[in-house]
């Protein structure tokens, strides 16, 4: 066997090596079932099977034309140790004849093979390894590359790797028949890249070698460092000796807690990690599924989901279940206005674009002895999304992760209270409260921080609460991926140049989706302003122009929008904790404040900042109605209501010096009631399924959504469970559920 041994241990590219992690006991330390332990000694399996200690290798792996051997090279030179070109080391030496020469006399099947077994005879230690474009398509023999050593895949763009092949006069790479151009067979290859990687370096059009060698030892840094990437609450108050680390959760915990334990919300300790100007560039031309994968692989730790597994979980969340292929696409409305189009998932709604991936988050990163109880409060849209995202997990999880989704009885129209209670199946229940979404939503707060009754759902039935609403960081990151694919989409259609501007107008209540471009600006998108579009609701329109949260005098009203009839925005905090540079005594304060006081004001210096990035205005019932009206008559559009706050208040609060994108949150069929009265159809009384067809009888754009309209072809009336607005109610309704479910 051939054995190459490295000069230097590879744990010299790292400033410090895997240190252990703390354990933090829960108030319940009795219990085998605490969260925070049973996530350590998964991460310690972890780091068993894959930390780079000692001798391991660097595994480069990628296309032909992809720069292995030539970064392999200068990432030799720069660590000082060996470097192992498979083919002219390994296979060349093997068979005393070059690859070219092999790959003519045996064929594709037999090449393979014995490519194979050559790697399969060699070991290699502390050495930069570059493999050839083709050994990936060999099981045995990656597993035995990956015993020893990081896979890096570079990801280089497909255009690019056709025309260094053309410039090295490469006509046929190994798999490649006659009748199979290079183009669809490089496609096939990515499956196996992706099967193998640890981590991915993303290489940009016009990328040096050297930038790209120092790209992987950063990515190669990143993976050995499994404790750099930590979550705070909101709420944190850091300690006066730097030198004291103060309590932080890994991306992993905060997916399965949710809430903090002091009420506040996690987010990243450091800053977002962001894309340089080539970067975006090459994600121009990628599908929606490959920009997600791009982008949600720099923000989750490989410790949490490794990089190929969160990729099979992405291609699942948007493959079959969103009826148009782009997943989220944009349209020219008119003049300089452009809709995000957010309703093609099942549910019709934008909930779907993070609650078809979430589910997959969560289920990965529960420890496999607890079962789990997801609680989520839904103004209208949340309801159903949560529950069809959580159905579509495997036997195994359904049967440890129930979920249980309170909405307000009178607070959501028709269609959703039809469509919510609909979607409750084997592991999901909806509960009606006599209440509005504020109460679902600050019930479930409580529930939460109520140790007493956590305690006891986890010692007599085995179960942990969670939640799925956007106060979980799992629930509100993939947003982020749509707000920055709608930008590059303005690109690719010609509309605008990358770095040139736009802005976004997105109907706010929970201030999520907002948030979530926010996050994406400080990835590198270029928006410019954020419009904040409310409805008779709007108390966040009130504090983005005042500084003044208050809802001292407010009543919830019900309107046309309903998922926006909202007076407790739970993700502005999240907003005001990144504004204030992570001021989390501010923050503990003013939102103390606001649950004792019901409002609370921030200083005259904030609110400047605040207004440097956000304008805001709302949006009357009326005004709502006659937008629906003119868009269909001039464009033949149908805005759903909450689209439609958000054209009124873009076309009153934005320039036209540069492009907005308004995001549409739903679907119109949901709210048929409403646009019938906007259109002047008659006919009104109709049924809530009868409506929907009659609008998909217009012809109109965007298209019927055909899974809401097989939602109305269910006969069967699903019964639902409904609750007085009282905490302790809603208490019962979780320990009998989770005594059914669990026991």
């Amino acid at each position: 066997m051939l054995h190459f041994k490295g000069c230097r241990h590879l744990k010299q590219i790292t400033q410090k090596c895997l240190s252990r992690i703390h354990v933090k006991t829960d108030k319940h330390p009795q219990l085998f079932l605490s969260r925070t332990f049973a996530l350590a000694e998964l991460r310690k399996s972890w780091h068993s099977i894959y930390s780079l200690v000692g001798d391991k290798n660097i595994i480069l792996m990628g296309p032909p034309g992809a720069g292995k051997t030539t970064v392999g090279r200068i990432i030799g030179q720069k660590l000082g140790c060996c470097v192992i070109d498979v083919d002219d080391d390994i296979l060349e030496k093997t068979w005393n004849m070059s690859v070219s020469e092999k790959l003519q006399d045996v064929g594709n099947e037999q090449f393979l093979e014995e490519e194979g077994k050559a790697v399969l005879n060699f070991s290699a230690s502390g050495s930069v390894i570059s493999l050839t474009g083709s050994n990936p398509m060999h099981d045995a023999s990656m597993w035995h590359l990956k015993k020893n050593g990081i896979i890096v895949y570079l990801d280089v763009p497909l255009l690019d790797i056709v025309s260094r092949l053309k410039l090295m006069k490469t006509d046929r790479i190994v798999g490649q028949n006659s009748g199979t151009s290079m183009k669809d067979l490089l496609k096939f290859r990515r499956r196996y890249y992706k099967k193998w990687y640890d981590t991915r370096v993303f290489c940009e059009s016009g990328a040096s070698p050297e930038e790209v060698a120092n790209k992987v030892l950063s990515a190669v840094k990143r993976y050995q460092d499994v404790d750099s990437e930590t979550f705070i609450s909101t709420r944190h108050i850091w300690p006066k000796d730097c030198e004291q680390k103060g309590p932080t959760k890994f991306f992993s915990e905060a997916v399965i807690e949710g809430l903090a334990s002091d009420g506040g919300l996690f987010v990243p300790e450091k800053e977002f990690p962001k894309l340089n100007c080539g970067e975006w560039k090459s994600l121009v031309g990628a599908t929606y599924i490959e920009r997600a994968q791009i982008l949600l692989e720099k923000c989750i730790h490989p410790a949490d989901i490794p990089a190929a597994r969160l990729g099979e979980m992405i291609e699942t969340a948007y493959g079959e279940t969103f009826a148009c292929s782009k997943i989220a696409p944009v349209r020219h409305l008119s003049g300089n206005q452009f809709i995000l189009e957010l309703f093609h998932g099942p549910t019709g709604s934008f909930k779907d674009l993070s609650l078809q991936l979430m589910p997959h988050l969560f289920a990965h990163c529960i420890p496999p002895s607890c079962n789990f109880m997801i609680l989520v409060a839904t103004s209208g849209d949340t309801g159903s999304a949560v529950l069809n995202g959580f159905s579509r997990l495997n036997k195994n999880d359904k049967q440890r992760i129930a979920v249980v989704t309170f909405f307000p009885e009178d607070g959501v129209s028709d269609f959703q209270k039809a469509q919510i209670i609909g979607s409750q199946n084997e592991n999901g229940w909806a509960v009606g409260v006599k209440s509005d979404f504020d109460f679902c939503q600050t019930s479930i707060k409580r529930i939460f921080q109520d140790s007493d009754f956590t305690g006891f759902l986890a010692v007599e039935y085995g179960t942990v609460l969670s939640s799925a609403n956007s106060i979980n960081w799992g629930r509100l990151l993939p947003q982020v991926v749509y707000h920055a694919s709608a930008y590059l989409d303005l690109v690719s259609q010609g509309f605008i140049s990358f770095g040139n501007p736009v802005d976004v107008c997105i109907p706010t209540g929970n201030f999520g989706n907002i948030l979530a471009a926010v996050y994406a600006k400080t990835m590198g998108v270029p928006i410019r302003k954020f419009i904040c579009a409310s409805n008779q609701n709007h108390v966040l329109t009130d504090f983005i122009k005042t500084g003044h949260y208050d809802i001292r005098e407010r009543k919830l009203a019900q309107t046309f929008s309903p998922a926006i009839d909202i007076l407790k925005s739970s993700n502005l905090e999240r907003h005001l904790h990144l504004m204030t540079n992570k001021d989390g005594q501010l923050i503990r304060r003013l939102f103390n404040q606001l649950e004792e006081e019901h409002h609370f004001q921030i200083e005259k210096m904030l609110v400047e900042k605040l207004q440097q990035d956000f304008v805001a205005d709302w949006c009357s019932e009326g005004e709502c109605l006659a937008a629906i009206h003119s868009t269909y008559n001039t464009s033949g559009y149908i805005l759903d209501p909450h689209t439609a706050i958000a054209k009124v208040v873009a076309d009153r609060m934005q320039d036209k010096t540069c492009p907005v994108i308004v995001s549409s949150t739903a679907h119109y069929s949901k709210f048929a009631p409403a646009i019938m009265q906007a259109l002047k159809i008659r006919k009104i009384n109709q049924t809530s399924s009868s409506q929907v067809y009659l609008l998909s009888s217009y012809n109109a754009l965007p298209p019927p959504h055909e899974a809401l309209l097989e939602r109305t072809k269910q006969q069967e009336k699903m019964e639902h469970q409904v609750c007085a607005a009282d905490v302790n109610v809603l208490k019962n309704h979780v320990e009998k559920l989770a005594q059914n479910q669990f026991i």
